[in-house]
């Protein structure tokens, strides 16, 4: 990952103060940097706080780069004992992190590994480290005194004194963990002492900060701390109504969040928090222990333990376990694991990846839990080592995702600080003109301040900040109605932008569960297929000498459990064996075998898995058995001795399986279609093979292949010894299983919804790109007529830089795209159509895994990048692949969303800017959105919110910012002979006019259908840009007519002349040109919010609001009436000069004048003025080359037409 960290200096001489690292949990690199406080800096820095009554604080507090440049200066890890690491993360933000001494006095090597791992830049450090003293470390006895560590987002970071460089704690492995027989003695009690030392408690403990903390780190937001200074100010100002207020307000929304962030702290904790009684072995000896106890290398005993969710990351040791993984997952299939070996053990200690066959995950639900049986038929219980603990597990990992999510740098939020920045701008320039002319007039100085601070208040609305957010709460509120529930506010207004939607296909766009169609056997004593079957018993029965039948196959190449009389495990594996109706029990009764080598015992399994009956056979009495021979077929029992699971990589499972009473073992291997031309026999193929399957696949269906061979006189060891490359080779192939793969109702009708929007539709499966096409044929993702390109290998393969990948049309081979370009080349002459008909939309792209690698390895990037913008299928993608396509296609600038249900989705769902889970299951919380509904359909109302909230939030900032703007005019106006508005008209402009309006707009529904064009995620764009300047001038003129328009008519009296000496701060707002620019202000307010209240094509027309509706309808109202004929009492509260008839009717002609030429240039005139500034930023940029940020995919889509 590109790095661009801050400091750019060089660091100090000597050991190490900067480190980079990696963590692969948030796929992120961080920077560790070393520093210690100087203390004469830090006594001055405490002075100046107090001087400057704490603002220097702030500054510090909210600029950590300012106080580090002032305070403190950069220090090696190993002498920084009293100081601290400061850690930047990725998007520059920053963490101060106190580095915590630990008295530490055990062996080096039970923290660190025993040899420094020595490279270029460690080399030099262990020899500068080497020369000096060390009091934290003995070298000559490699025992360590003190240890240094720190805790960066719940993981721990040590401090090798070897090196001086920081290692993660969760890394390292026991040096003795050698094998099996090496852990299964458990722990003594000092080494326990001494990890618990290390590792913590194993619990997934959220700190819970204080009310006290929160409200701290709430009032010190920049946003809040403007509120009190604003609060502060109008109080020194006598507009104590005002400030009461707007006070209130803040206390509100201050104490409405702190009730919600606790609330959510709350429920993490609560989901998060898990502990049980486990029986441990400590000092040899069993004891009950509360699973806070475990440390890493403790072994549990998970028969005798009562516990529904694993406590810890365990790898199994003996008997066998199934667990539901959907808390990881997704998908809520029960996963068996067996135990460990020695080379699973070897394989972690080494390379730090686990074998999930044998893991069992911290937080996953347990199933069932079985001991093993000895040979000697006594049991033995089910027991665990524990591998990780605590945050360091990978339900510790899932927590701190969710709590410290990737932060989005979108344009729109980038661009509002941005603007507010500009606003503050704007009030600095009119101040300067308003200063001059209180310095002329003879204003106090203190009076000046507290004008000019008061303009900025003008400007920078307080209420801005919580008005953007009003959409998206909006927004998420119909969404929870419609059953979809968001964990990121902030993904809502991203989903706005969204410009290509991925989906996996199994269980998202077509149901979960496969039905069986009917099964392909072979035809006797022809090369060719027979009829499909529908039903089991129209299977043709075995002849003479054949043992591996097919439905034998069928009923053991699985990997069925019986739990409570279900027959549970993979969807496609209980269908299967369903369509056989044979029954299954579990293999306990036959005891265990043990397999040694060279003498020794290396492992102990059960004698029989599973053993499989046909139906009725279990119902025979002794004497029947006795009498053999003709019988014999009743008493059916298959017993499947060993299972070589499925491997994704292999794409096939097997299994060796033994009949009752016979002399020999049968193999049975299941799998992808594709992978058999491999492992069978060539003359075991039917001829009309590739037809058939091609028929199938063709059609949307799911075909898996059958095999299978016999072996006379294999023995049980044999068996176990046998490799999986031996038992998987020389087969022949029995038949076909074809599965139907139905499109679930709601598929259809969002795809082509998503596509009349113009937004492009993406597959990314791990089925045969055959059943993909179809489906994707099926459901409009691809047009029927469209030329469907596939690649394959024509030299080399995935792994080989020099291969070659030749791109043929599906439906005629010899069809070809040029390599380099991806264009179609001449059709065959049989074609109709020509070279230069075919349109880019003619023609689409579907890519498999393995080419889809080679093409990020090896291709030229200008195919790469053609290749990901035109390919509309990706198959047989792996969990990480999946999550690669959605990665590159945000690099090319595209704003992905995701969509998927399952186990393979996890990755690609956290990666993607939009992340929609399907599954209702607890692992949902690695997407921003779940819905309830298993349905696509909840991607178009994503998108639609997604829309609307975007554009309410554009349109609150448009509507706040002129809001502020027109104040800003009528108090500028006044303050040239020095007036301002008085307190109750603050009020009644801020409380009584923008807060409803404000609110209201965000009220208003998405429309019914998505626009093919996109709404703008950036405040600078030409068509808002001419929108707000538009209006600016606009409100402006018919103030500036206002205020010229009443010092012209003959009952105006001019106000009276400022006393430079009167006391107190406050303004006269009791004249003509105030109470004009009052009314006229008001008309405009209520306008603006119908010219910014944007309707179709994003959101329905504001007419449908019935809340702004009311709002705009009451308060324009009662501005008439105010106007017209208002009651004495507003009058006197609101400061009003009293306005013969006529002058009262121009200000209302001239605010109707105003709403007819603001909506007309809104409707009309924007777009003329959009192009005009269009021109002038052409002509800006003429010099430099213009590079459109982010948007590679339209240069490429423009290449390709």
């Amino acid at each position: 990952m590109e790095m661009d960290f801050t400091l750019l200096e060089p660091p100090p001489l000597g050991p190490p103060s900067r480190q980079t690292v990696y963590i692969p949990d948030e796929d992120s690199t961080i920077r560790f940097v070393g520093y210690e406080t100087v203390t004469w800096r830090s006594c001055l820095w405490r002075v100046g706080c107090i001087l400057t009554f704490g603002l220097l604080g702030l500054l510090g507090h909210w600029f950590p780069r300012f106080w580090l440049r002032w305070v403190a200066m950069e220090k090696a890890f190993i002498d920084a004992h009293n100081g601290f690491l400061v850690v930047e993360s990725a998007f520059r933000a920053i963490n101060l992190l106190p580095i915590r001494v630990v008295d530490y006095p055990y062996h080096i090597s039970t923290v660190f590994p025993s040899n420094v791992p020595i490279d270029e830049g460690t080399e030099m450090y262990c020899a500068q480290i080497a020369n000096r003293p060390n009091e934290d470390y003995d070298p000559t006895s490699g025992t360590l005194k003190r240890l240094i560590v720190v805790d960066y987002r719940y993981s721990r970071f040590a401090l090798d004194p070897r090196t001086g460089l920081f290692s993660m704690v969760r890394d390292w492995k026991d040096p003795l963990w050698t094998g099996i027989a090496s852990v299964t003695s458990g722990l003594d009690s000092a080494v326990e002492k001494q990890r618990l030392l290390l590792f913590g408690k194993n619990e997934i403990d959220i700190e819970g900060k204080s009310t006290v903390s929160l409200l701290v780190d709430e009032v010190i937001h920049p946003f809040y701390v403007f509120q009190v200074a604003s609060i502060i100010l109008w109080s020194l100002d006598d507009y104590y109504y005002y400030a009461f207020c707007i006070a209130l307000i803040s206390i509100a929304s201050i104490a409405s969040t702190l009730i919600e962030t606790r609330k959510t702290i709350a429920r993490m904790r609560e989901m998060s928090r898990h502990s049980c009684k486990m029986d441990v072995l400590r000092d040899g000896l069993w004891m009950e222990e509360d699973s806070t106890a475990l440390v890493p290398g403790d072994v549990v005993n998970l028969s005798s333990s009562t516990f529904s969710l694993v406590p810890a990351d365990l790898f199994l040791l003996s008997g066998d376990t199934i667990v539901n993984e959907s808390m990881l997952t997704g998908e809520s299939v029960p996963v068996s694991k067996i135990p460990a070996k020695d080379d699973d053990l070897k394989q972690w200690r080494e390379d730090k990846d686990e074998n999930a066959k044998c893991f069992m995950y911290s937080g996953t639900r347990v199933v069932r839990i079985r001991g093993a049986v000895t040979q000697d038929g006594w049991g033995k219980p089910a027991l665990a080592l524990v591998a990780r603990t605590g945050f360091n597990t990978t339900k510790g990992a899932l927590i701190r995702s969710m709590l410290f999510p990737k932060p989005i740098g979108f344009k729109f939020y980038r661009d509002s600080v941005r603007f507010i920045g500009v606003l503050a701008g704007i009030a600095g320039v009119g101040f300067c003109f308003s200063a001059v002319q209180f310095v002329r007039l003879g204003v106090p100085w203190h009076t000046i301040v507290i004008r000019a601070l008061d303009l900025i208040t003008v400007v920078v609305p307080p209420a801005l900040p919580a008005t953007l957010s009003i959409g998206t709460s909006f927004a998420i509120g119909r969404l929870r109605k419609s059953g979809i529930y968001c964990i990121s506010p902030s993904r809502v207004n991203v989903a706005g932008k969204i410009n290509v939607c991925c989906f996996d296909k199994t269980g998202t766009l077509t149901e979960d569960g496969l039905d069986i169609l009917g099964v392909r056997g072979l035809e006797r004593n022809v090369q060719r297929f027979g009829e499909l079957l529908e039903d089991v018993h129209d299977l043709p029965l075995p002849l003479g000498k054949e043992k591996a039948t097919f439905l034998h196959a069928l009923a053991t190449c699985h990997s069925l459990k019986m739990v409570d009389g279900e027959v549970i495990g993979d969807p496609l594996d209980v269908k299967m064996f369903g369509f056989t109706r044979w029954t299954l029990e579990e293999g306990r009764v036959a005891g265990t075998g043990t397999i040694k080598a060279k003498g020794t015992v290396i492992e102990q399994t059960a004698l029989v898995q599973t053993v499989v009956r046909p139906p009725g056979s279990a119902q025979f009495k002794l004497e029947d058995a006795l009498r053999g021979g003709a019988k014999h077929a009743h008493f059916l029992e298959l017993g499947v001795i060993r299972t070589y699971e499925f491997v994704s990589s292999l794409r096939r499972m097997s299994v060796i399986v033994k009949r009752l009473k016979s002399s020999s073992m049968e193999i049975y291997v299941k799998g992808a279609p594709e992978v058999m031309a491999d492992i069978c026999e060539r003359d075991s193929f039917p001829q009309d093979y590739d037809d058939l399957l091609s028929y199938y696949t063709k059609r949307g269906y799911r075909v898996i292949a059958i095999a299978g061979k016999t072996i006379e006189g294999l023995s049980w060891l044999k068996a176990q010894r046998m490799k999986r490359e031996q038992a998987e080779s020389g087969l022949r192939f029995l038949g076909l299983i074809i599965f139907e793969n139905r499109l679930k109702p709601g598929t259809t009708p969002a795809i082509q919804a998503l596509r009349s929007a113009h937004l492009a539709c993406r597959m990314i499966t791990g089925d045969n790109p055959l059943t993909a096409v179809s489906v994707a044929r099926e459901c409009s993702l691809i047009n029927q007529a469209a030329h469907v390109f596939v690649p394959i290998f024509i030299r080399g393969g995935p792994s080989t830089p020099a291969s070659k990948l030749e791109w043929s049309c599906m439906d005629d081979p010899l069809w070809k795209l040029d390599a380099y370009s991806l264009k179609p080349l001449t059709p065959p002459p049989h074609h109709t159509v020509q070279e230069d008909e075919i349109n880019y939309q003619d023609y689409s792209l579907v890519i498999t895994g393995d080419a889809f690698r080679w093409m990020i390895n090896y291709a030229p990037l200008e195919t790469l990048q053609r290749m990901l913008v035109k390919t509309q299928i990706f198959a047989r993608m792996s969990p990480d692949e999946k999550n690669e396509v959605v990665e590159r296609l945000q690099q090319l600038g595209y704003t992905v969303l995701m969509c998927g249900d399952g186990a393979n989705d996890c990755a690609a769902l956290k990666a993607a800017d939009v992340g929609i889970s399907l599954s209702e299951a607890e692992a949902s919380v690695a997407a921003p959105f779940t819905s309830s509904t298993p349905d696509i359909g909840c991607v178009i109302e994503v998108i639609k919110e997604g829309r609307a909230a975007l554009v309410t939030s554009f349109s609150c900032f448009k509507y706040m910012a002129l809001y502020s703007l027109i104040q800003f005019t009528s108090v500028t106006l006044l303050y040239s002979f020095a007036s301002s508005l008085g307190d109750f008209q603050f009020l009644y402009i801020d409380l009584f006019i923008i807060i409803p309006i404000a609110v209201t707009m965000g009220r208003t529904l998405p429309y019914p259908r998505i626009y093919p064009k996109r709404p703008t995620a950036s405040l600078v764009s030409k068509k808002v840009l001419a929108s707000i300047i538009g209006q600016i001038i606009i409100t402006s003129s018919i103030q500036g007519w206002g205020y010229l328009w009443v010092r012209n008519q003959d009952w105006y009296t001019p106000p009276p002349k400022a006393d430079p000496s009167q006391e107190g701060n406050k303004l006269e707002s009791t004249n003509y040109e105030n109470s004009v620019l009052f009314l006229i202000s008001c008309f405009q307010y209520i306008l603006v919010a119908a010219v910014f209240s944007i309707g179709p094509p994003y959101r329905k027309s504001m007419w449908t609001n019935g809340w702004l509706m009311s709002c705009v309808g009451l308060l324009t109202a009662f501005n008439v009436l105010v106007l017209i004929a208002p009651p004495r009492i507003i009058s006197e509260l609101l400061t009003l000069m009293p306005l013969p008839m006529d002058g009262r009717t121009t200000i209302l002609i001239a605010a109707v004048i105003n709403v007819v030429v603001s909506m007309s240039f809104e409707q009309w005139g924007a777009q003329s003025v959009g192009v005009g500034i269009g021109a002038m930023m052409r002509w800006w940029n003429r010099g430099g080359k213009r590079v459109r940020e982010g948007k590679t995919y339209k240069a490429v889509e423009g290449g390709m037409r």
